[in-house]
C-alpha cells in the first residue's frame, strides 16, 4: 500500500519519474536501433562514463566518448582535411587551456563569427570543458549589428575568421579578437592557441555553459536565443523516431553553424560517431563532389540548397555517384514542388523538419507523407505535443486553421535581450504560425500569424498562394506578402523569379491564383526580380522587398 505523505512523495512525483522512465526507456531504444547504444569494451566505457561525470550532456562529452570509442575514425572533414575523433578531443582540450590562460572561464562569453569549418566545433567543445558561453554570430551581420550583439551578450572574446576583418571596426573595446579561419596564423590564432596550448589547470566539474543563437531578423535586428542544454538522451531520441540515421554513418552538413538546423547537424553527427563534411561555402556542385567522394549517406541542407542543387545541368548531377539514404532538409520553408522533384531525382529519401530557433522541432514529413501531399510539414515525433488553437487558446476544428503551439523537451530557456518573450499556453510555446492539421495528424502551415491579412474583410493567408507560384514550372520562386491598401485595408503582393526562358506576366500570374484560389487571395501587385533576398539559411527577408511602386 502507497502512502503519500504531504512534502515528500505525491502522485505527480510518482507519475512523472514513471514518465522519465518510459522516455528514457524509449529513446535508449531509438539510439540502440540507430547503432548509437552498443557493445564495447570495458575501457572504452569508462572513458565515456568519466566525459559524462566531468561535462554532462556537451559537445566535450560527445567529442571525448568518441575519442574513446573510435578514436581513428574520422570526426570532422573541411576545406583543410581530416581530423579524427582524437584529434579533435585534443585539440579542444589544448585550446581549453590556452583560453583559460588568456583568463576564459565559466563566467566568460566567447562569440563566434566564423564560416563552416573546424573552427567554430573546436571553440565549442573547448568552451564546455571552461563552462564558458557561446554565442553563435549570423555572418551576413553588419558592423554595427555585430557590436551591439556583442554588447548585449557581453562577449569579452570574438572568435572570426579573417575574411570578416572588415566588419569588426566596432568591436567593443573589452573584447578580445581571435582569428580563426587564416592563411597567416598570428600569435592569436586559433592555430597558433591550438598548437602551443596552455598550463592552465581546467576545472573538474564546470557548469553548463549556456549556447546562443541568433534568430533569424527577417523582419528586425535579431535576438539572442539561449539553447537549452540535453537533460537525457529523449531529444535525439525524439528526432530518431522521424529520422532514420545510422551511427558512423558519413555526413553532409551544409547550414551555416551559426543556424540551429546547422549546429544541431554537428550534435547529431558527434552523438552518432558519424565524419561530419563540413565546406566554408556552399556551391552545388562542389557539394555533390564531396558527397561522392567522402560516400556521405546522410545530407542536412535548408531546401534552398536542394533547390540550387536541381538547377544544375541533369549531366552535372548524374556525373556524381550520390547514394543517399537521407537528405534531412530544414530552416525555411519546404515547397511542395520541390520536394516531388528532389525525390524524383534521388529517390524517396528526403525528409522536412519543421521548427524554428525557440522550439527546436514541432513537426516532420517523411518520404511517405511528402508523396501523401508535398505541402505537408508532417507529423509531431514520439514526446511532442502538436495543437492547433484559437486566439482564446482553445483547439480548433480538424481542418481549420489556427495558431501552432508545441512543446518538446528542447525549447528554448528564453531571450538575452529583455523584455523579449514568447507566448505560452499550459506548457505550450506558440511558433508564431497559423497551420491546419488534418484526419491522419499531419500539419499543414498557412503563414506565419502576422502575414495573414485582412482584405475587405476575409482572412487572406499568403502560403497557399506562394505554395501554387512554387509548383508552375515557369516559376523558379516566389514570395507573398501583406501590403496596405486604402479600399480593402491590405492586399496580396507576389514577388516573382521567372525560371530561364518563361513567358509569364503579371496578368497571368492573376489568372493562375484566380482560377485555384479565392478572390481575395488575387494579388493586386505582381512584381518580377532575379532573385529574392535570402538570409543565409534561404528564408526570404520580407525587410528586403521592395514596395511595388518601387520595383
Amino acid at each position: 500500500m502507497l502512502v503519500f505523505v504531504k512534502g515528500m512523495i505525491t502522485p505527480g512525483d510518482i507519475g512523472n519519474a514513471v514518465q522519465q522512465a518510459v522516455e528514457l526507456t524509449w529513446g535508449l531504444g531509438l539510439l540502440a536501433k540507430a547503432g548509437v547504444v552498443a557493445p564495447m569494451r570495458p575501457d572504452r566505457a569508462l572513458g565515456i562514463a568519466e566525459g559524462y561525470l566531468r561535462w554532462g550532456i556537451s559537445m566535450a562529452t560527445g567529442y571525448a566518448a568518441g575519442a574513446s570509442r573510435h578514436p581513428d575514425r574520422p570526426a570532422l572533414i573541411d576545406d583543410r582535411g581530416v581530423l579524427t575523433f582524437a584529434e579533435v578531443n585534443e585539440r579542444s582540450e589544448r585550446l581549453a587551456r590556452a583560453l583559460a590562460d588568456r583568463g576564459v572561464d565559466e563566467d566568460t562569453s566567447i562569440a563566434v563569427l566564423c564560416r563552416n569549418h573546424r573552427g567554430p566545433v573546436e571553440v565549442a567543445v573547448a568552451a564546455a570543458r571552461l563552462g564558458a558561453d557561446v554565442a553563435l554570430l549570423n555572418t551576413s551581420l553588419s558592423a554595427s549589428t555585430i557590436g551591439e550583439v556583442l554588447r548585449e551578450q557581453g562577449s569579452t572574446v570574438l572568435v572570426a575568421d579573417e575574411e570578416f576583418s572588415d566588419s569588426l571596426d566596432k568591436l567593443p573595446s573589452t573584447c578580445r579578437l581571435i582569428t580563426a579561419w587564416t592563411e597567416k596564423p598570428t600569435r592569436d590564432s586559433l592555430d597558433e592557441l591550438i598548437t602551443h596550448g596552455g598550463d592552465a589547470v581546467l576545472p573538474l566539474r564546470p557548469p553548463q555553459g549556456k549556447l546562443i543563437v541568433l534568430t533569424s531578423g527577417t523582419t528586425g535586428t535579431p535576438k539572442g536565443a539561449t539553447r537549452p542544454s540535453p537533460k537525457s538522451w529523449a531529444p535525439a531520441g525524439a528526432i530518431l523516431s522521424r529520422i532514420p540515421f545510422q551511427a558512423g554513418e558519413p555526413m553532409f552538413v551544409a547550414p551555416p553553424l551559426f543556424h540551429t538546423w546547422g549546429f544541431a547537424a554537428m550534435q547529431l553527427a558527434m552523438m552518432l560517431g558519424a565524419p561530419a563534411v563540413l565546406r566554408r561555402k556552399f556551391d552545388p556542385a562542389d557539394a555533390l563532389r564531396s558527397i561522392a567522394e567522402h560516400r556521405c549517406g546522410t545530407v542536412i541542407a535548408v531546401p534552398v540548397m536542394l533547390s540550387r542543387i536541381l538547377e544544375l545541368p541533369k549531366a552535372e548531377i548524374e556525373r556524381y555517384d550520390v547514394r543517399l539514404r537521407v537528405v534531412a532538409a530544414s530552416g525555411s520553408a519546404l515547397p511542395g514542388n520541390l520536394a516531388t522533384e528532389f525525390m524524383d531525382q534521388f529517390g524517396d529519401v528526403l525528409y522536412n523538419l519543421y521548427g524554428s530557433t525557440e522550439v527546436s522541432w514541432v513537426s516532420i514529413a517523411d518520404p511517405t507523407d511528402l508523396r501523401a501531399d508535398p505541402r505537408t510539414a508532417g507529423k509531431a515525433p514520439w514526446g511532442t505535443k502538436l495543437e492547433i488553437l484559437d486566439d482564446d487558446g482553445n483547439p480548433v476544428p480538424e481542418g481549420e486553421v489556427g495558431r501552432v503551439f508545441v512543446g518538446n523537451g528542447m525549447m528554448f530557456e528564453g531571450y538575452t535581450r529583455e523584455g523579449a518573450e514568447v507566448e505560452m499556453h499550459e506548457g505550450l510555446m506558440t511558433t508564431g504560425d497559423l497551420g491546419r492539421l488534418d484526419e491522419n495528424g499531419r500539419l499543414f502551415l498557412s503563414g506565419r500569424g502576422d502575414s495573414m491579412i485582412v482584405s475587405g474583410g476575409e482572412n487572406v493567408y499568403p502560403g497557399p498562394v506562394e505554395d501554387l507560384l512554387a509548383e508552375q514550372s515557369e516559376v523558379r520562386e516566389a514570395a507573398v506578402i501583406g501590403v496596405d491598401d486604402e479600399k480593402f485595408g491590405q492586399r496580396l503582393a507576389a514577388y516573382v523569379v521567372l525560371a530561364d526562358g518563361a513567358k509569364l506576366d503579371a496578368d497571368g500570374v492573376r489568372a493562375l491564383v484566380k482560377d485555384r484560389l479565392s478572390r481575395f487571395s488575387v494579388p493586386r501587385d505582381v512584381v518580377f526580380l532575379d532573385e529574392l533576398p535570402r538570409n543565409p539559411t534561404g528564408k526570404v527577408l520580407a525587410r528586403e522587398l521592395p514596395k511595388p511602386d518601387e520595383s
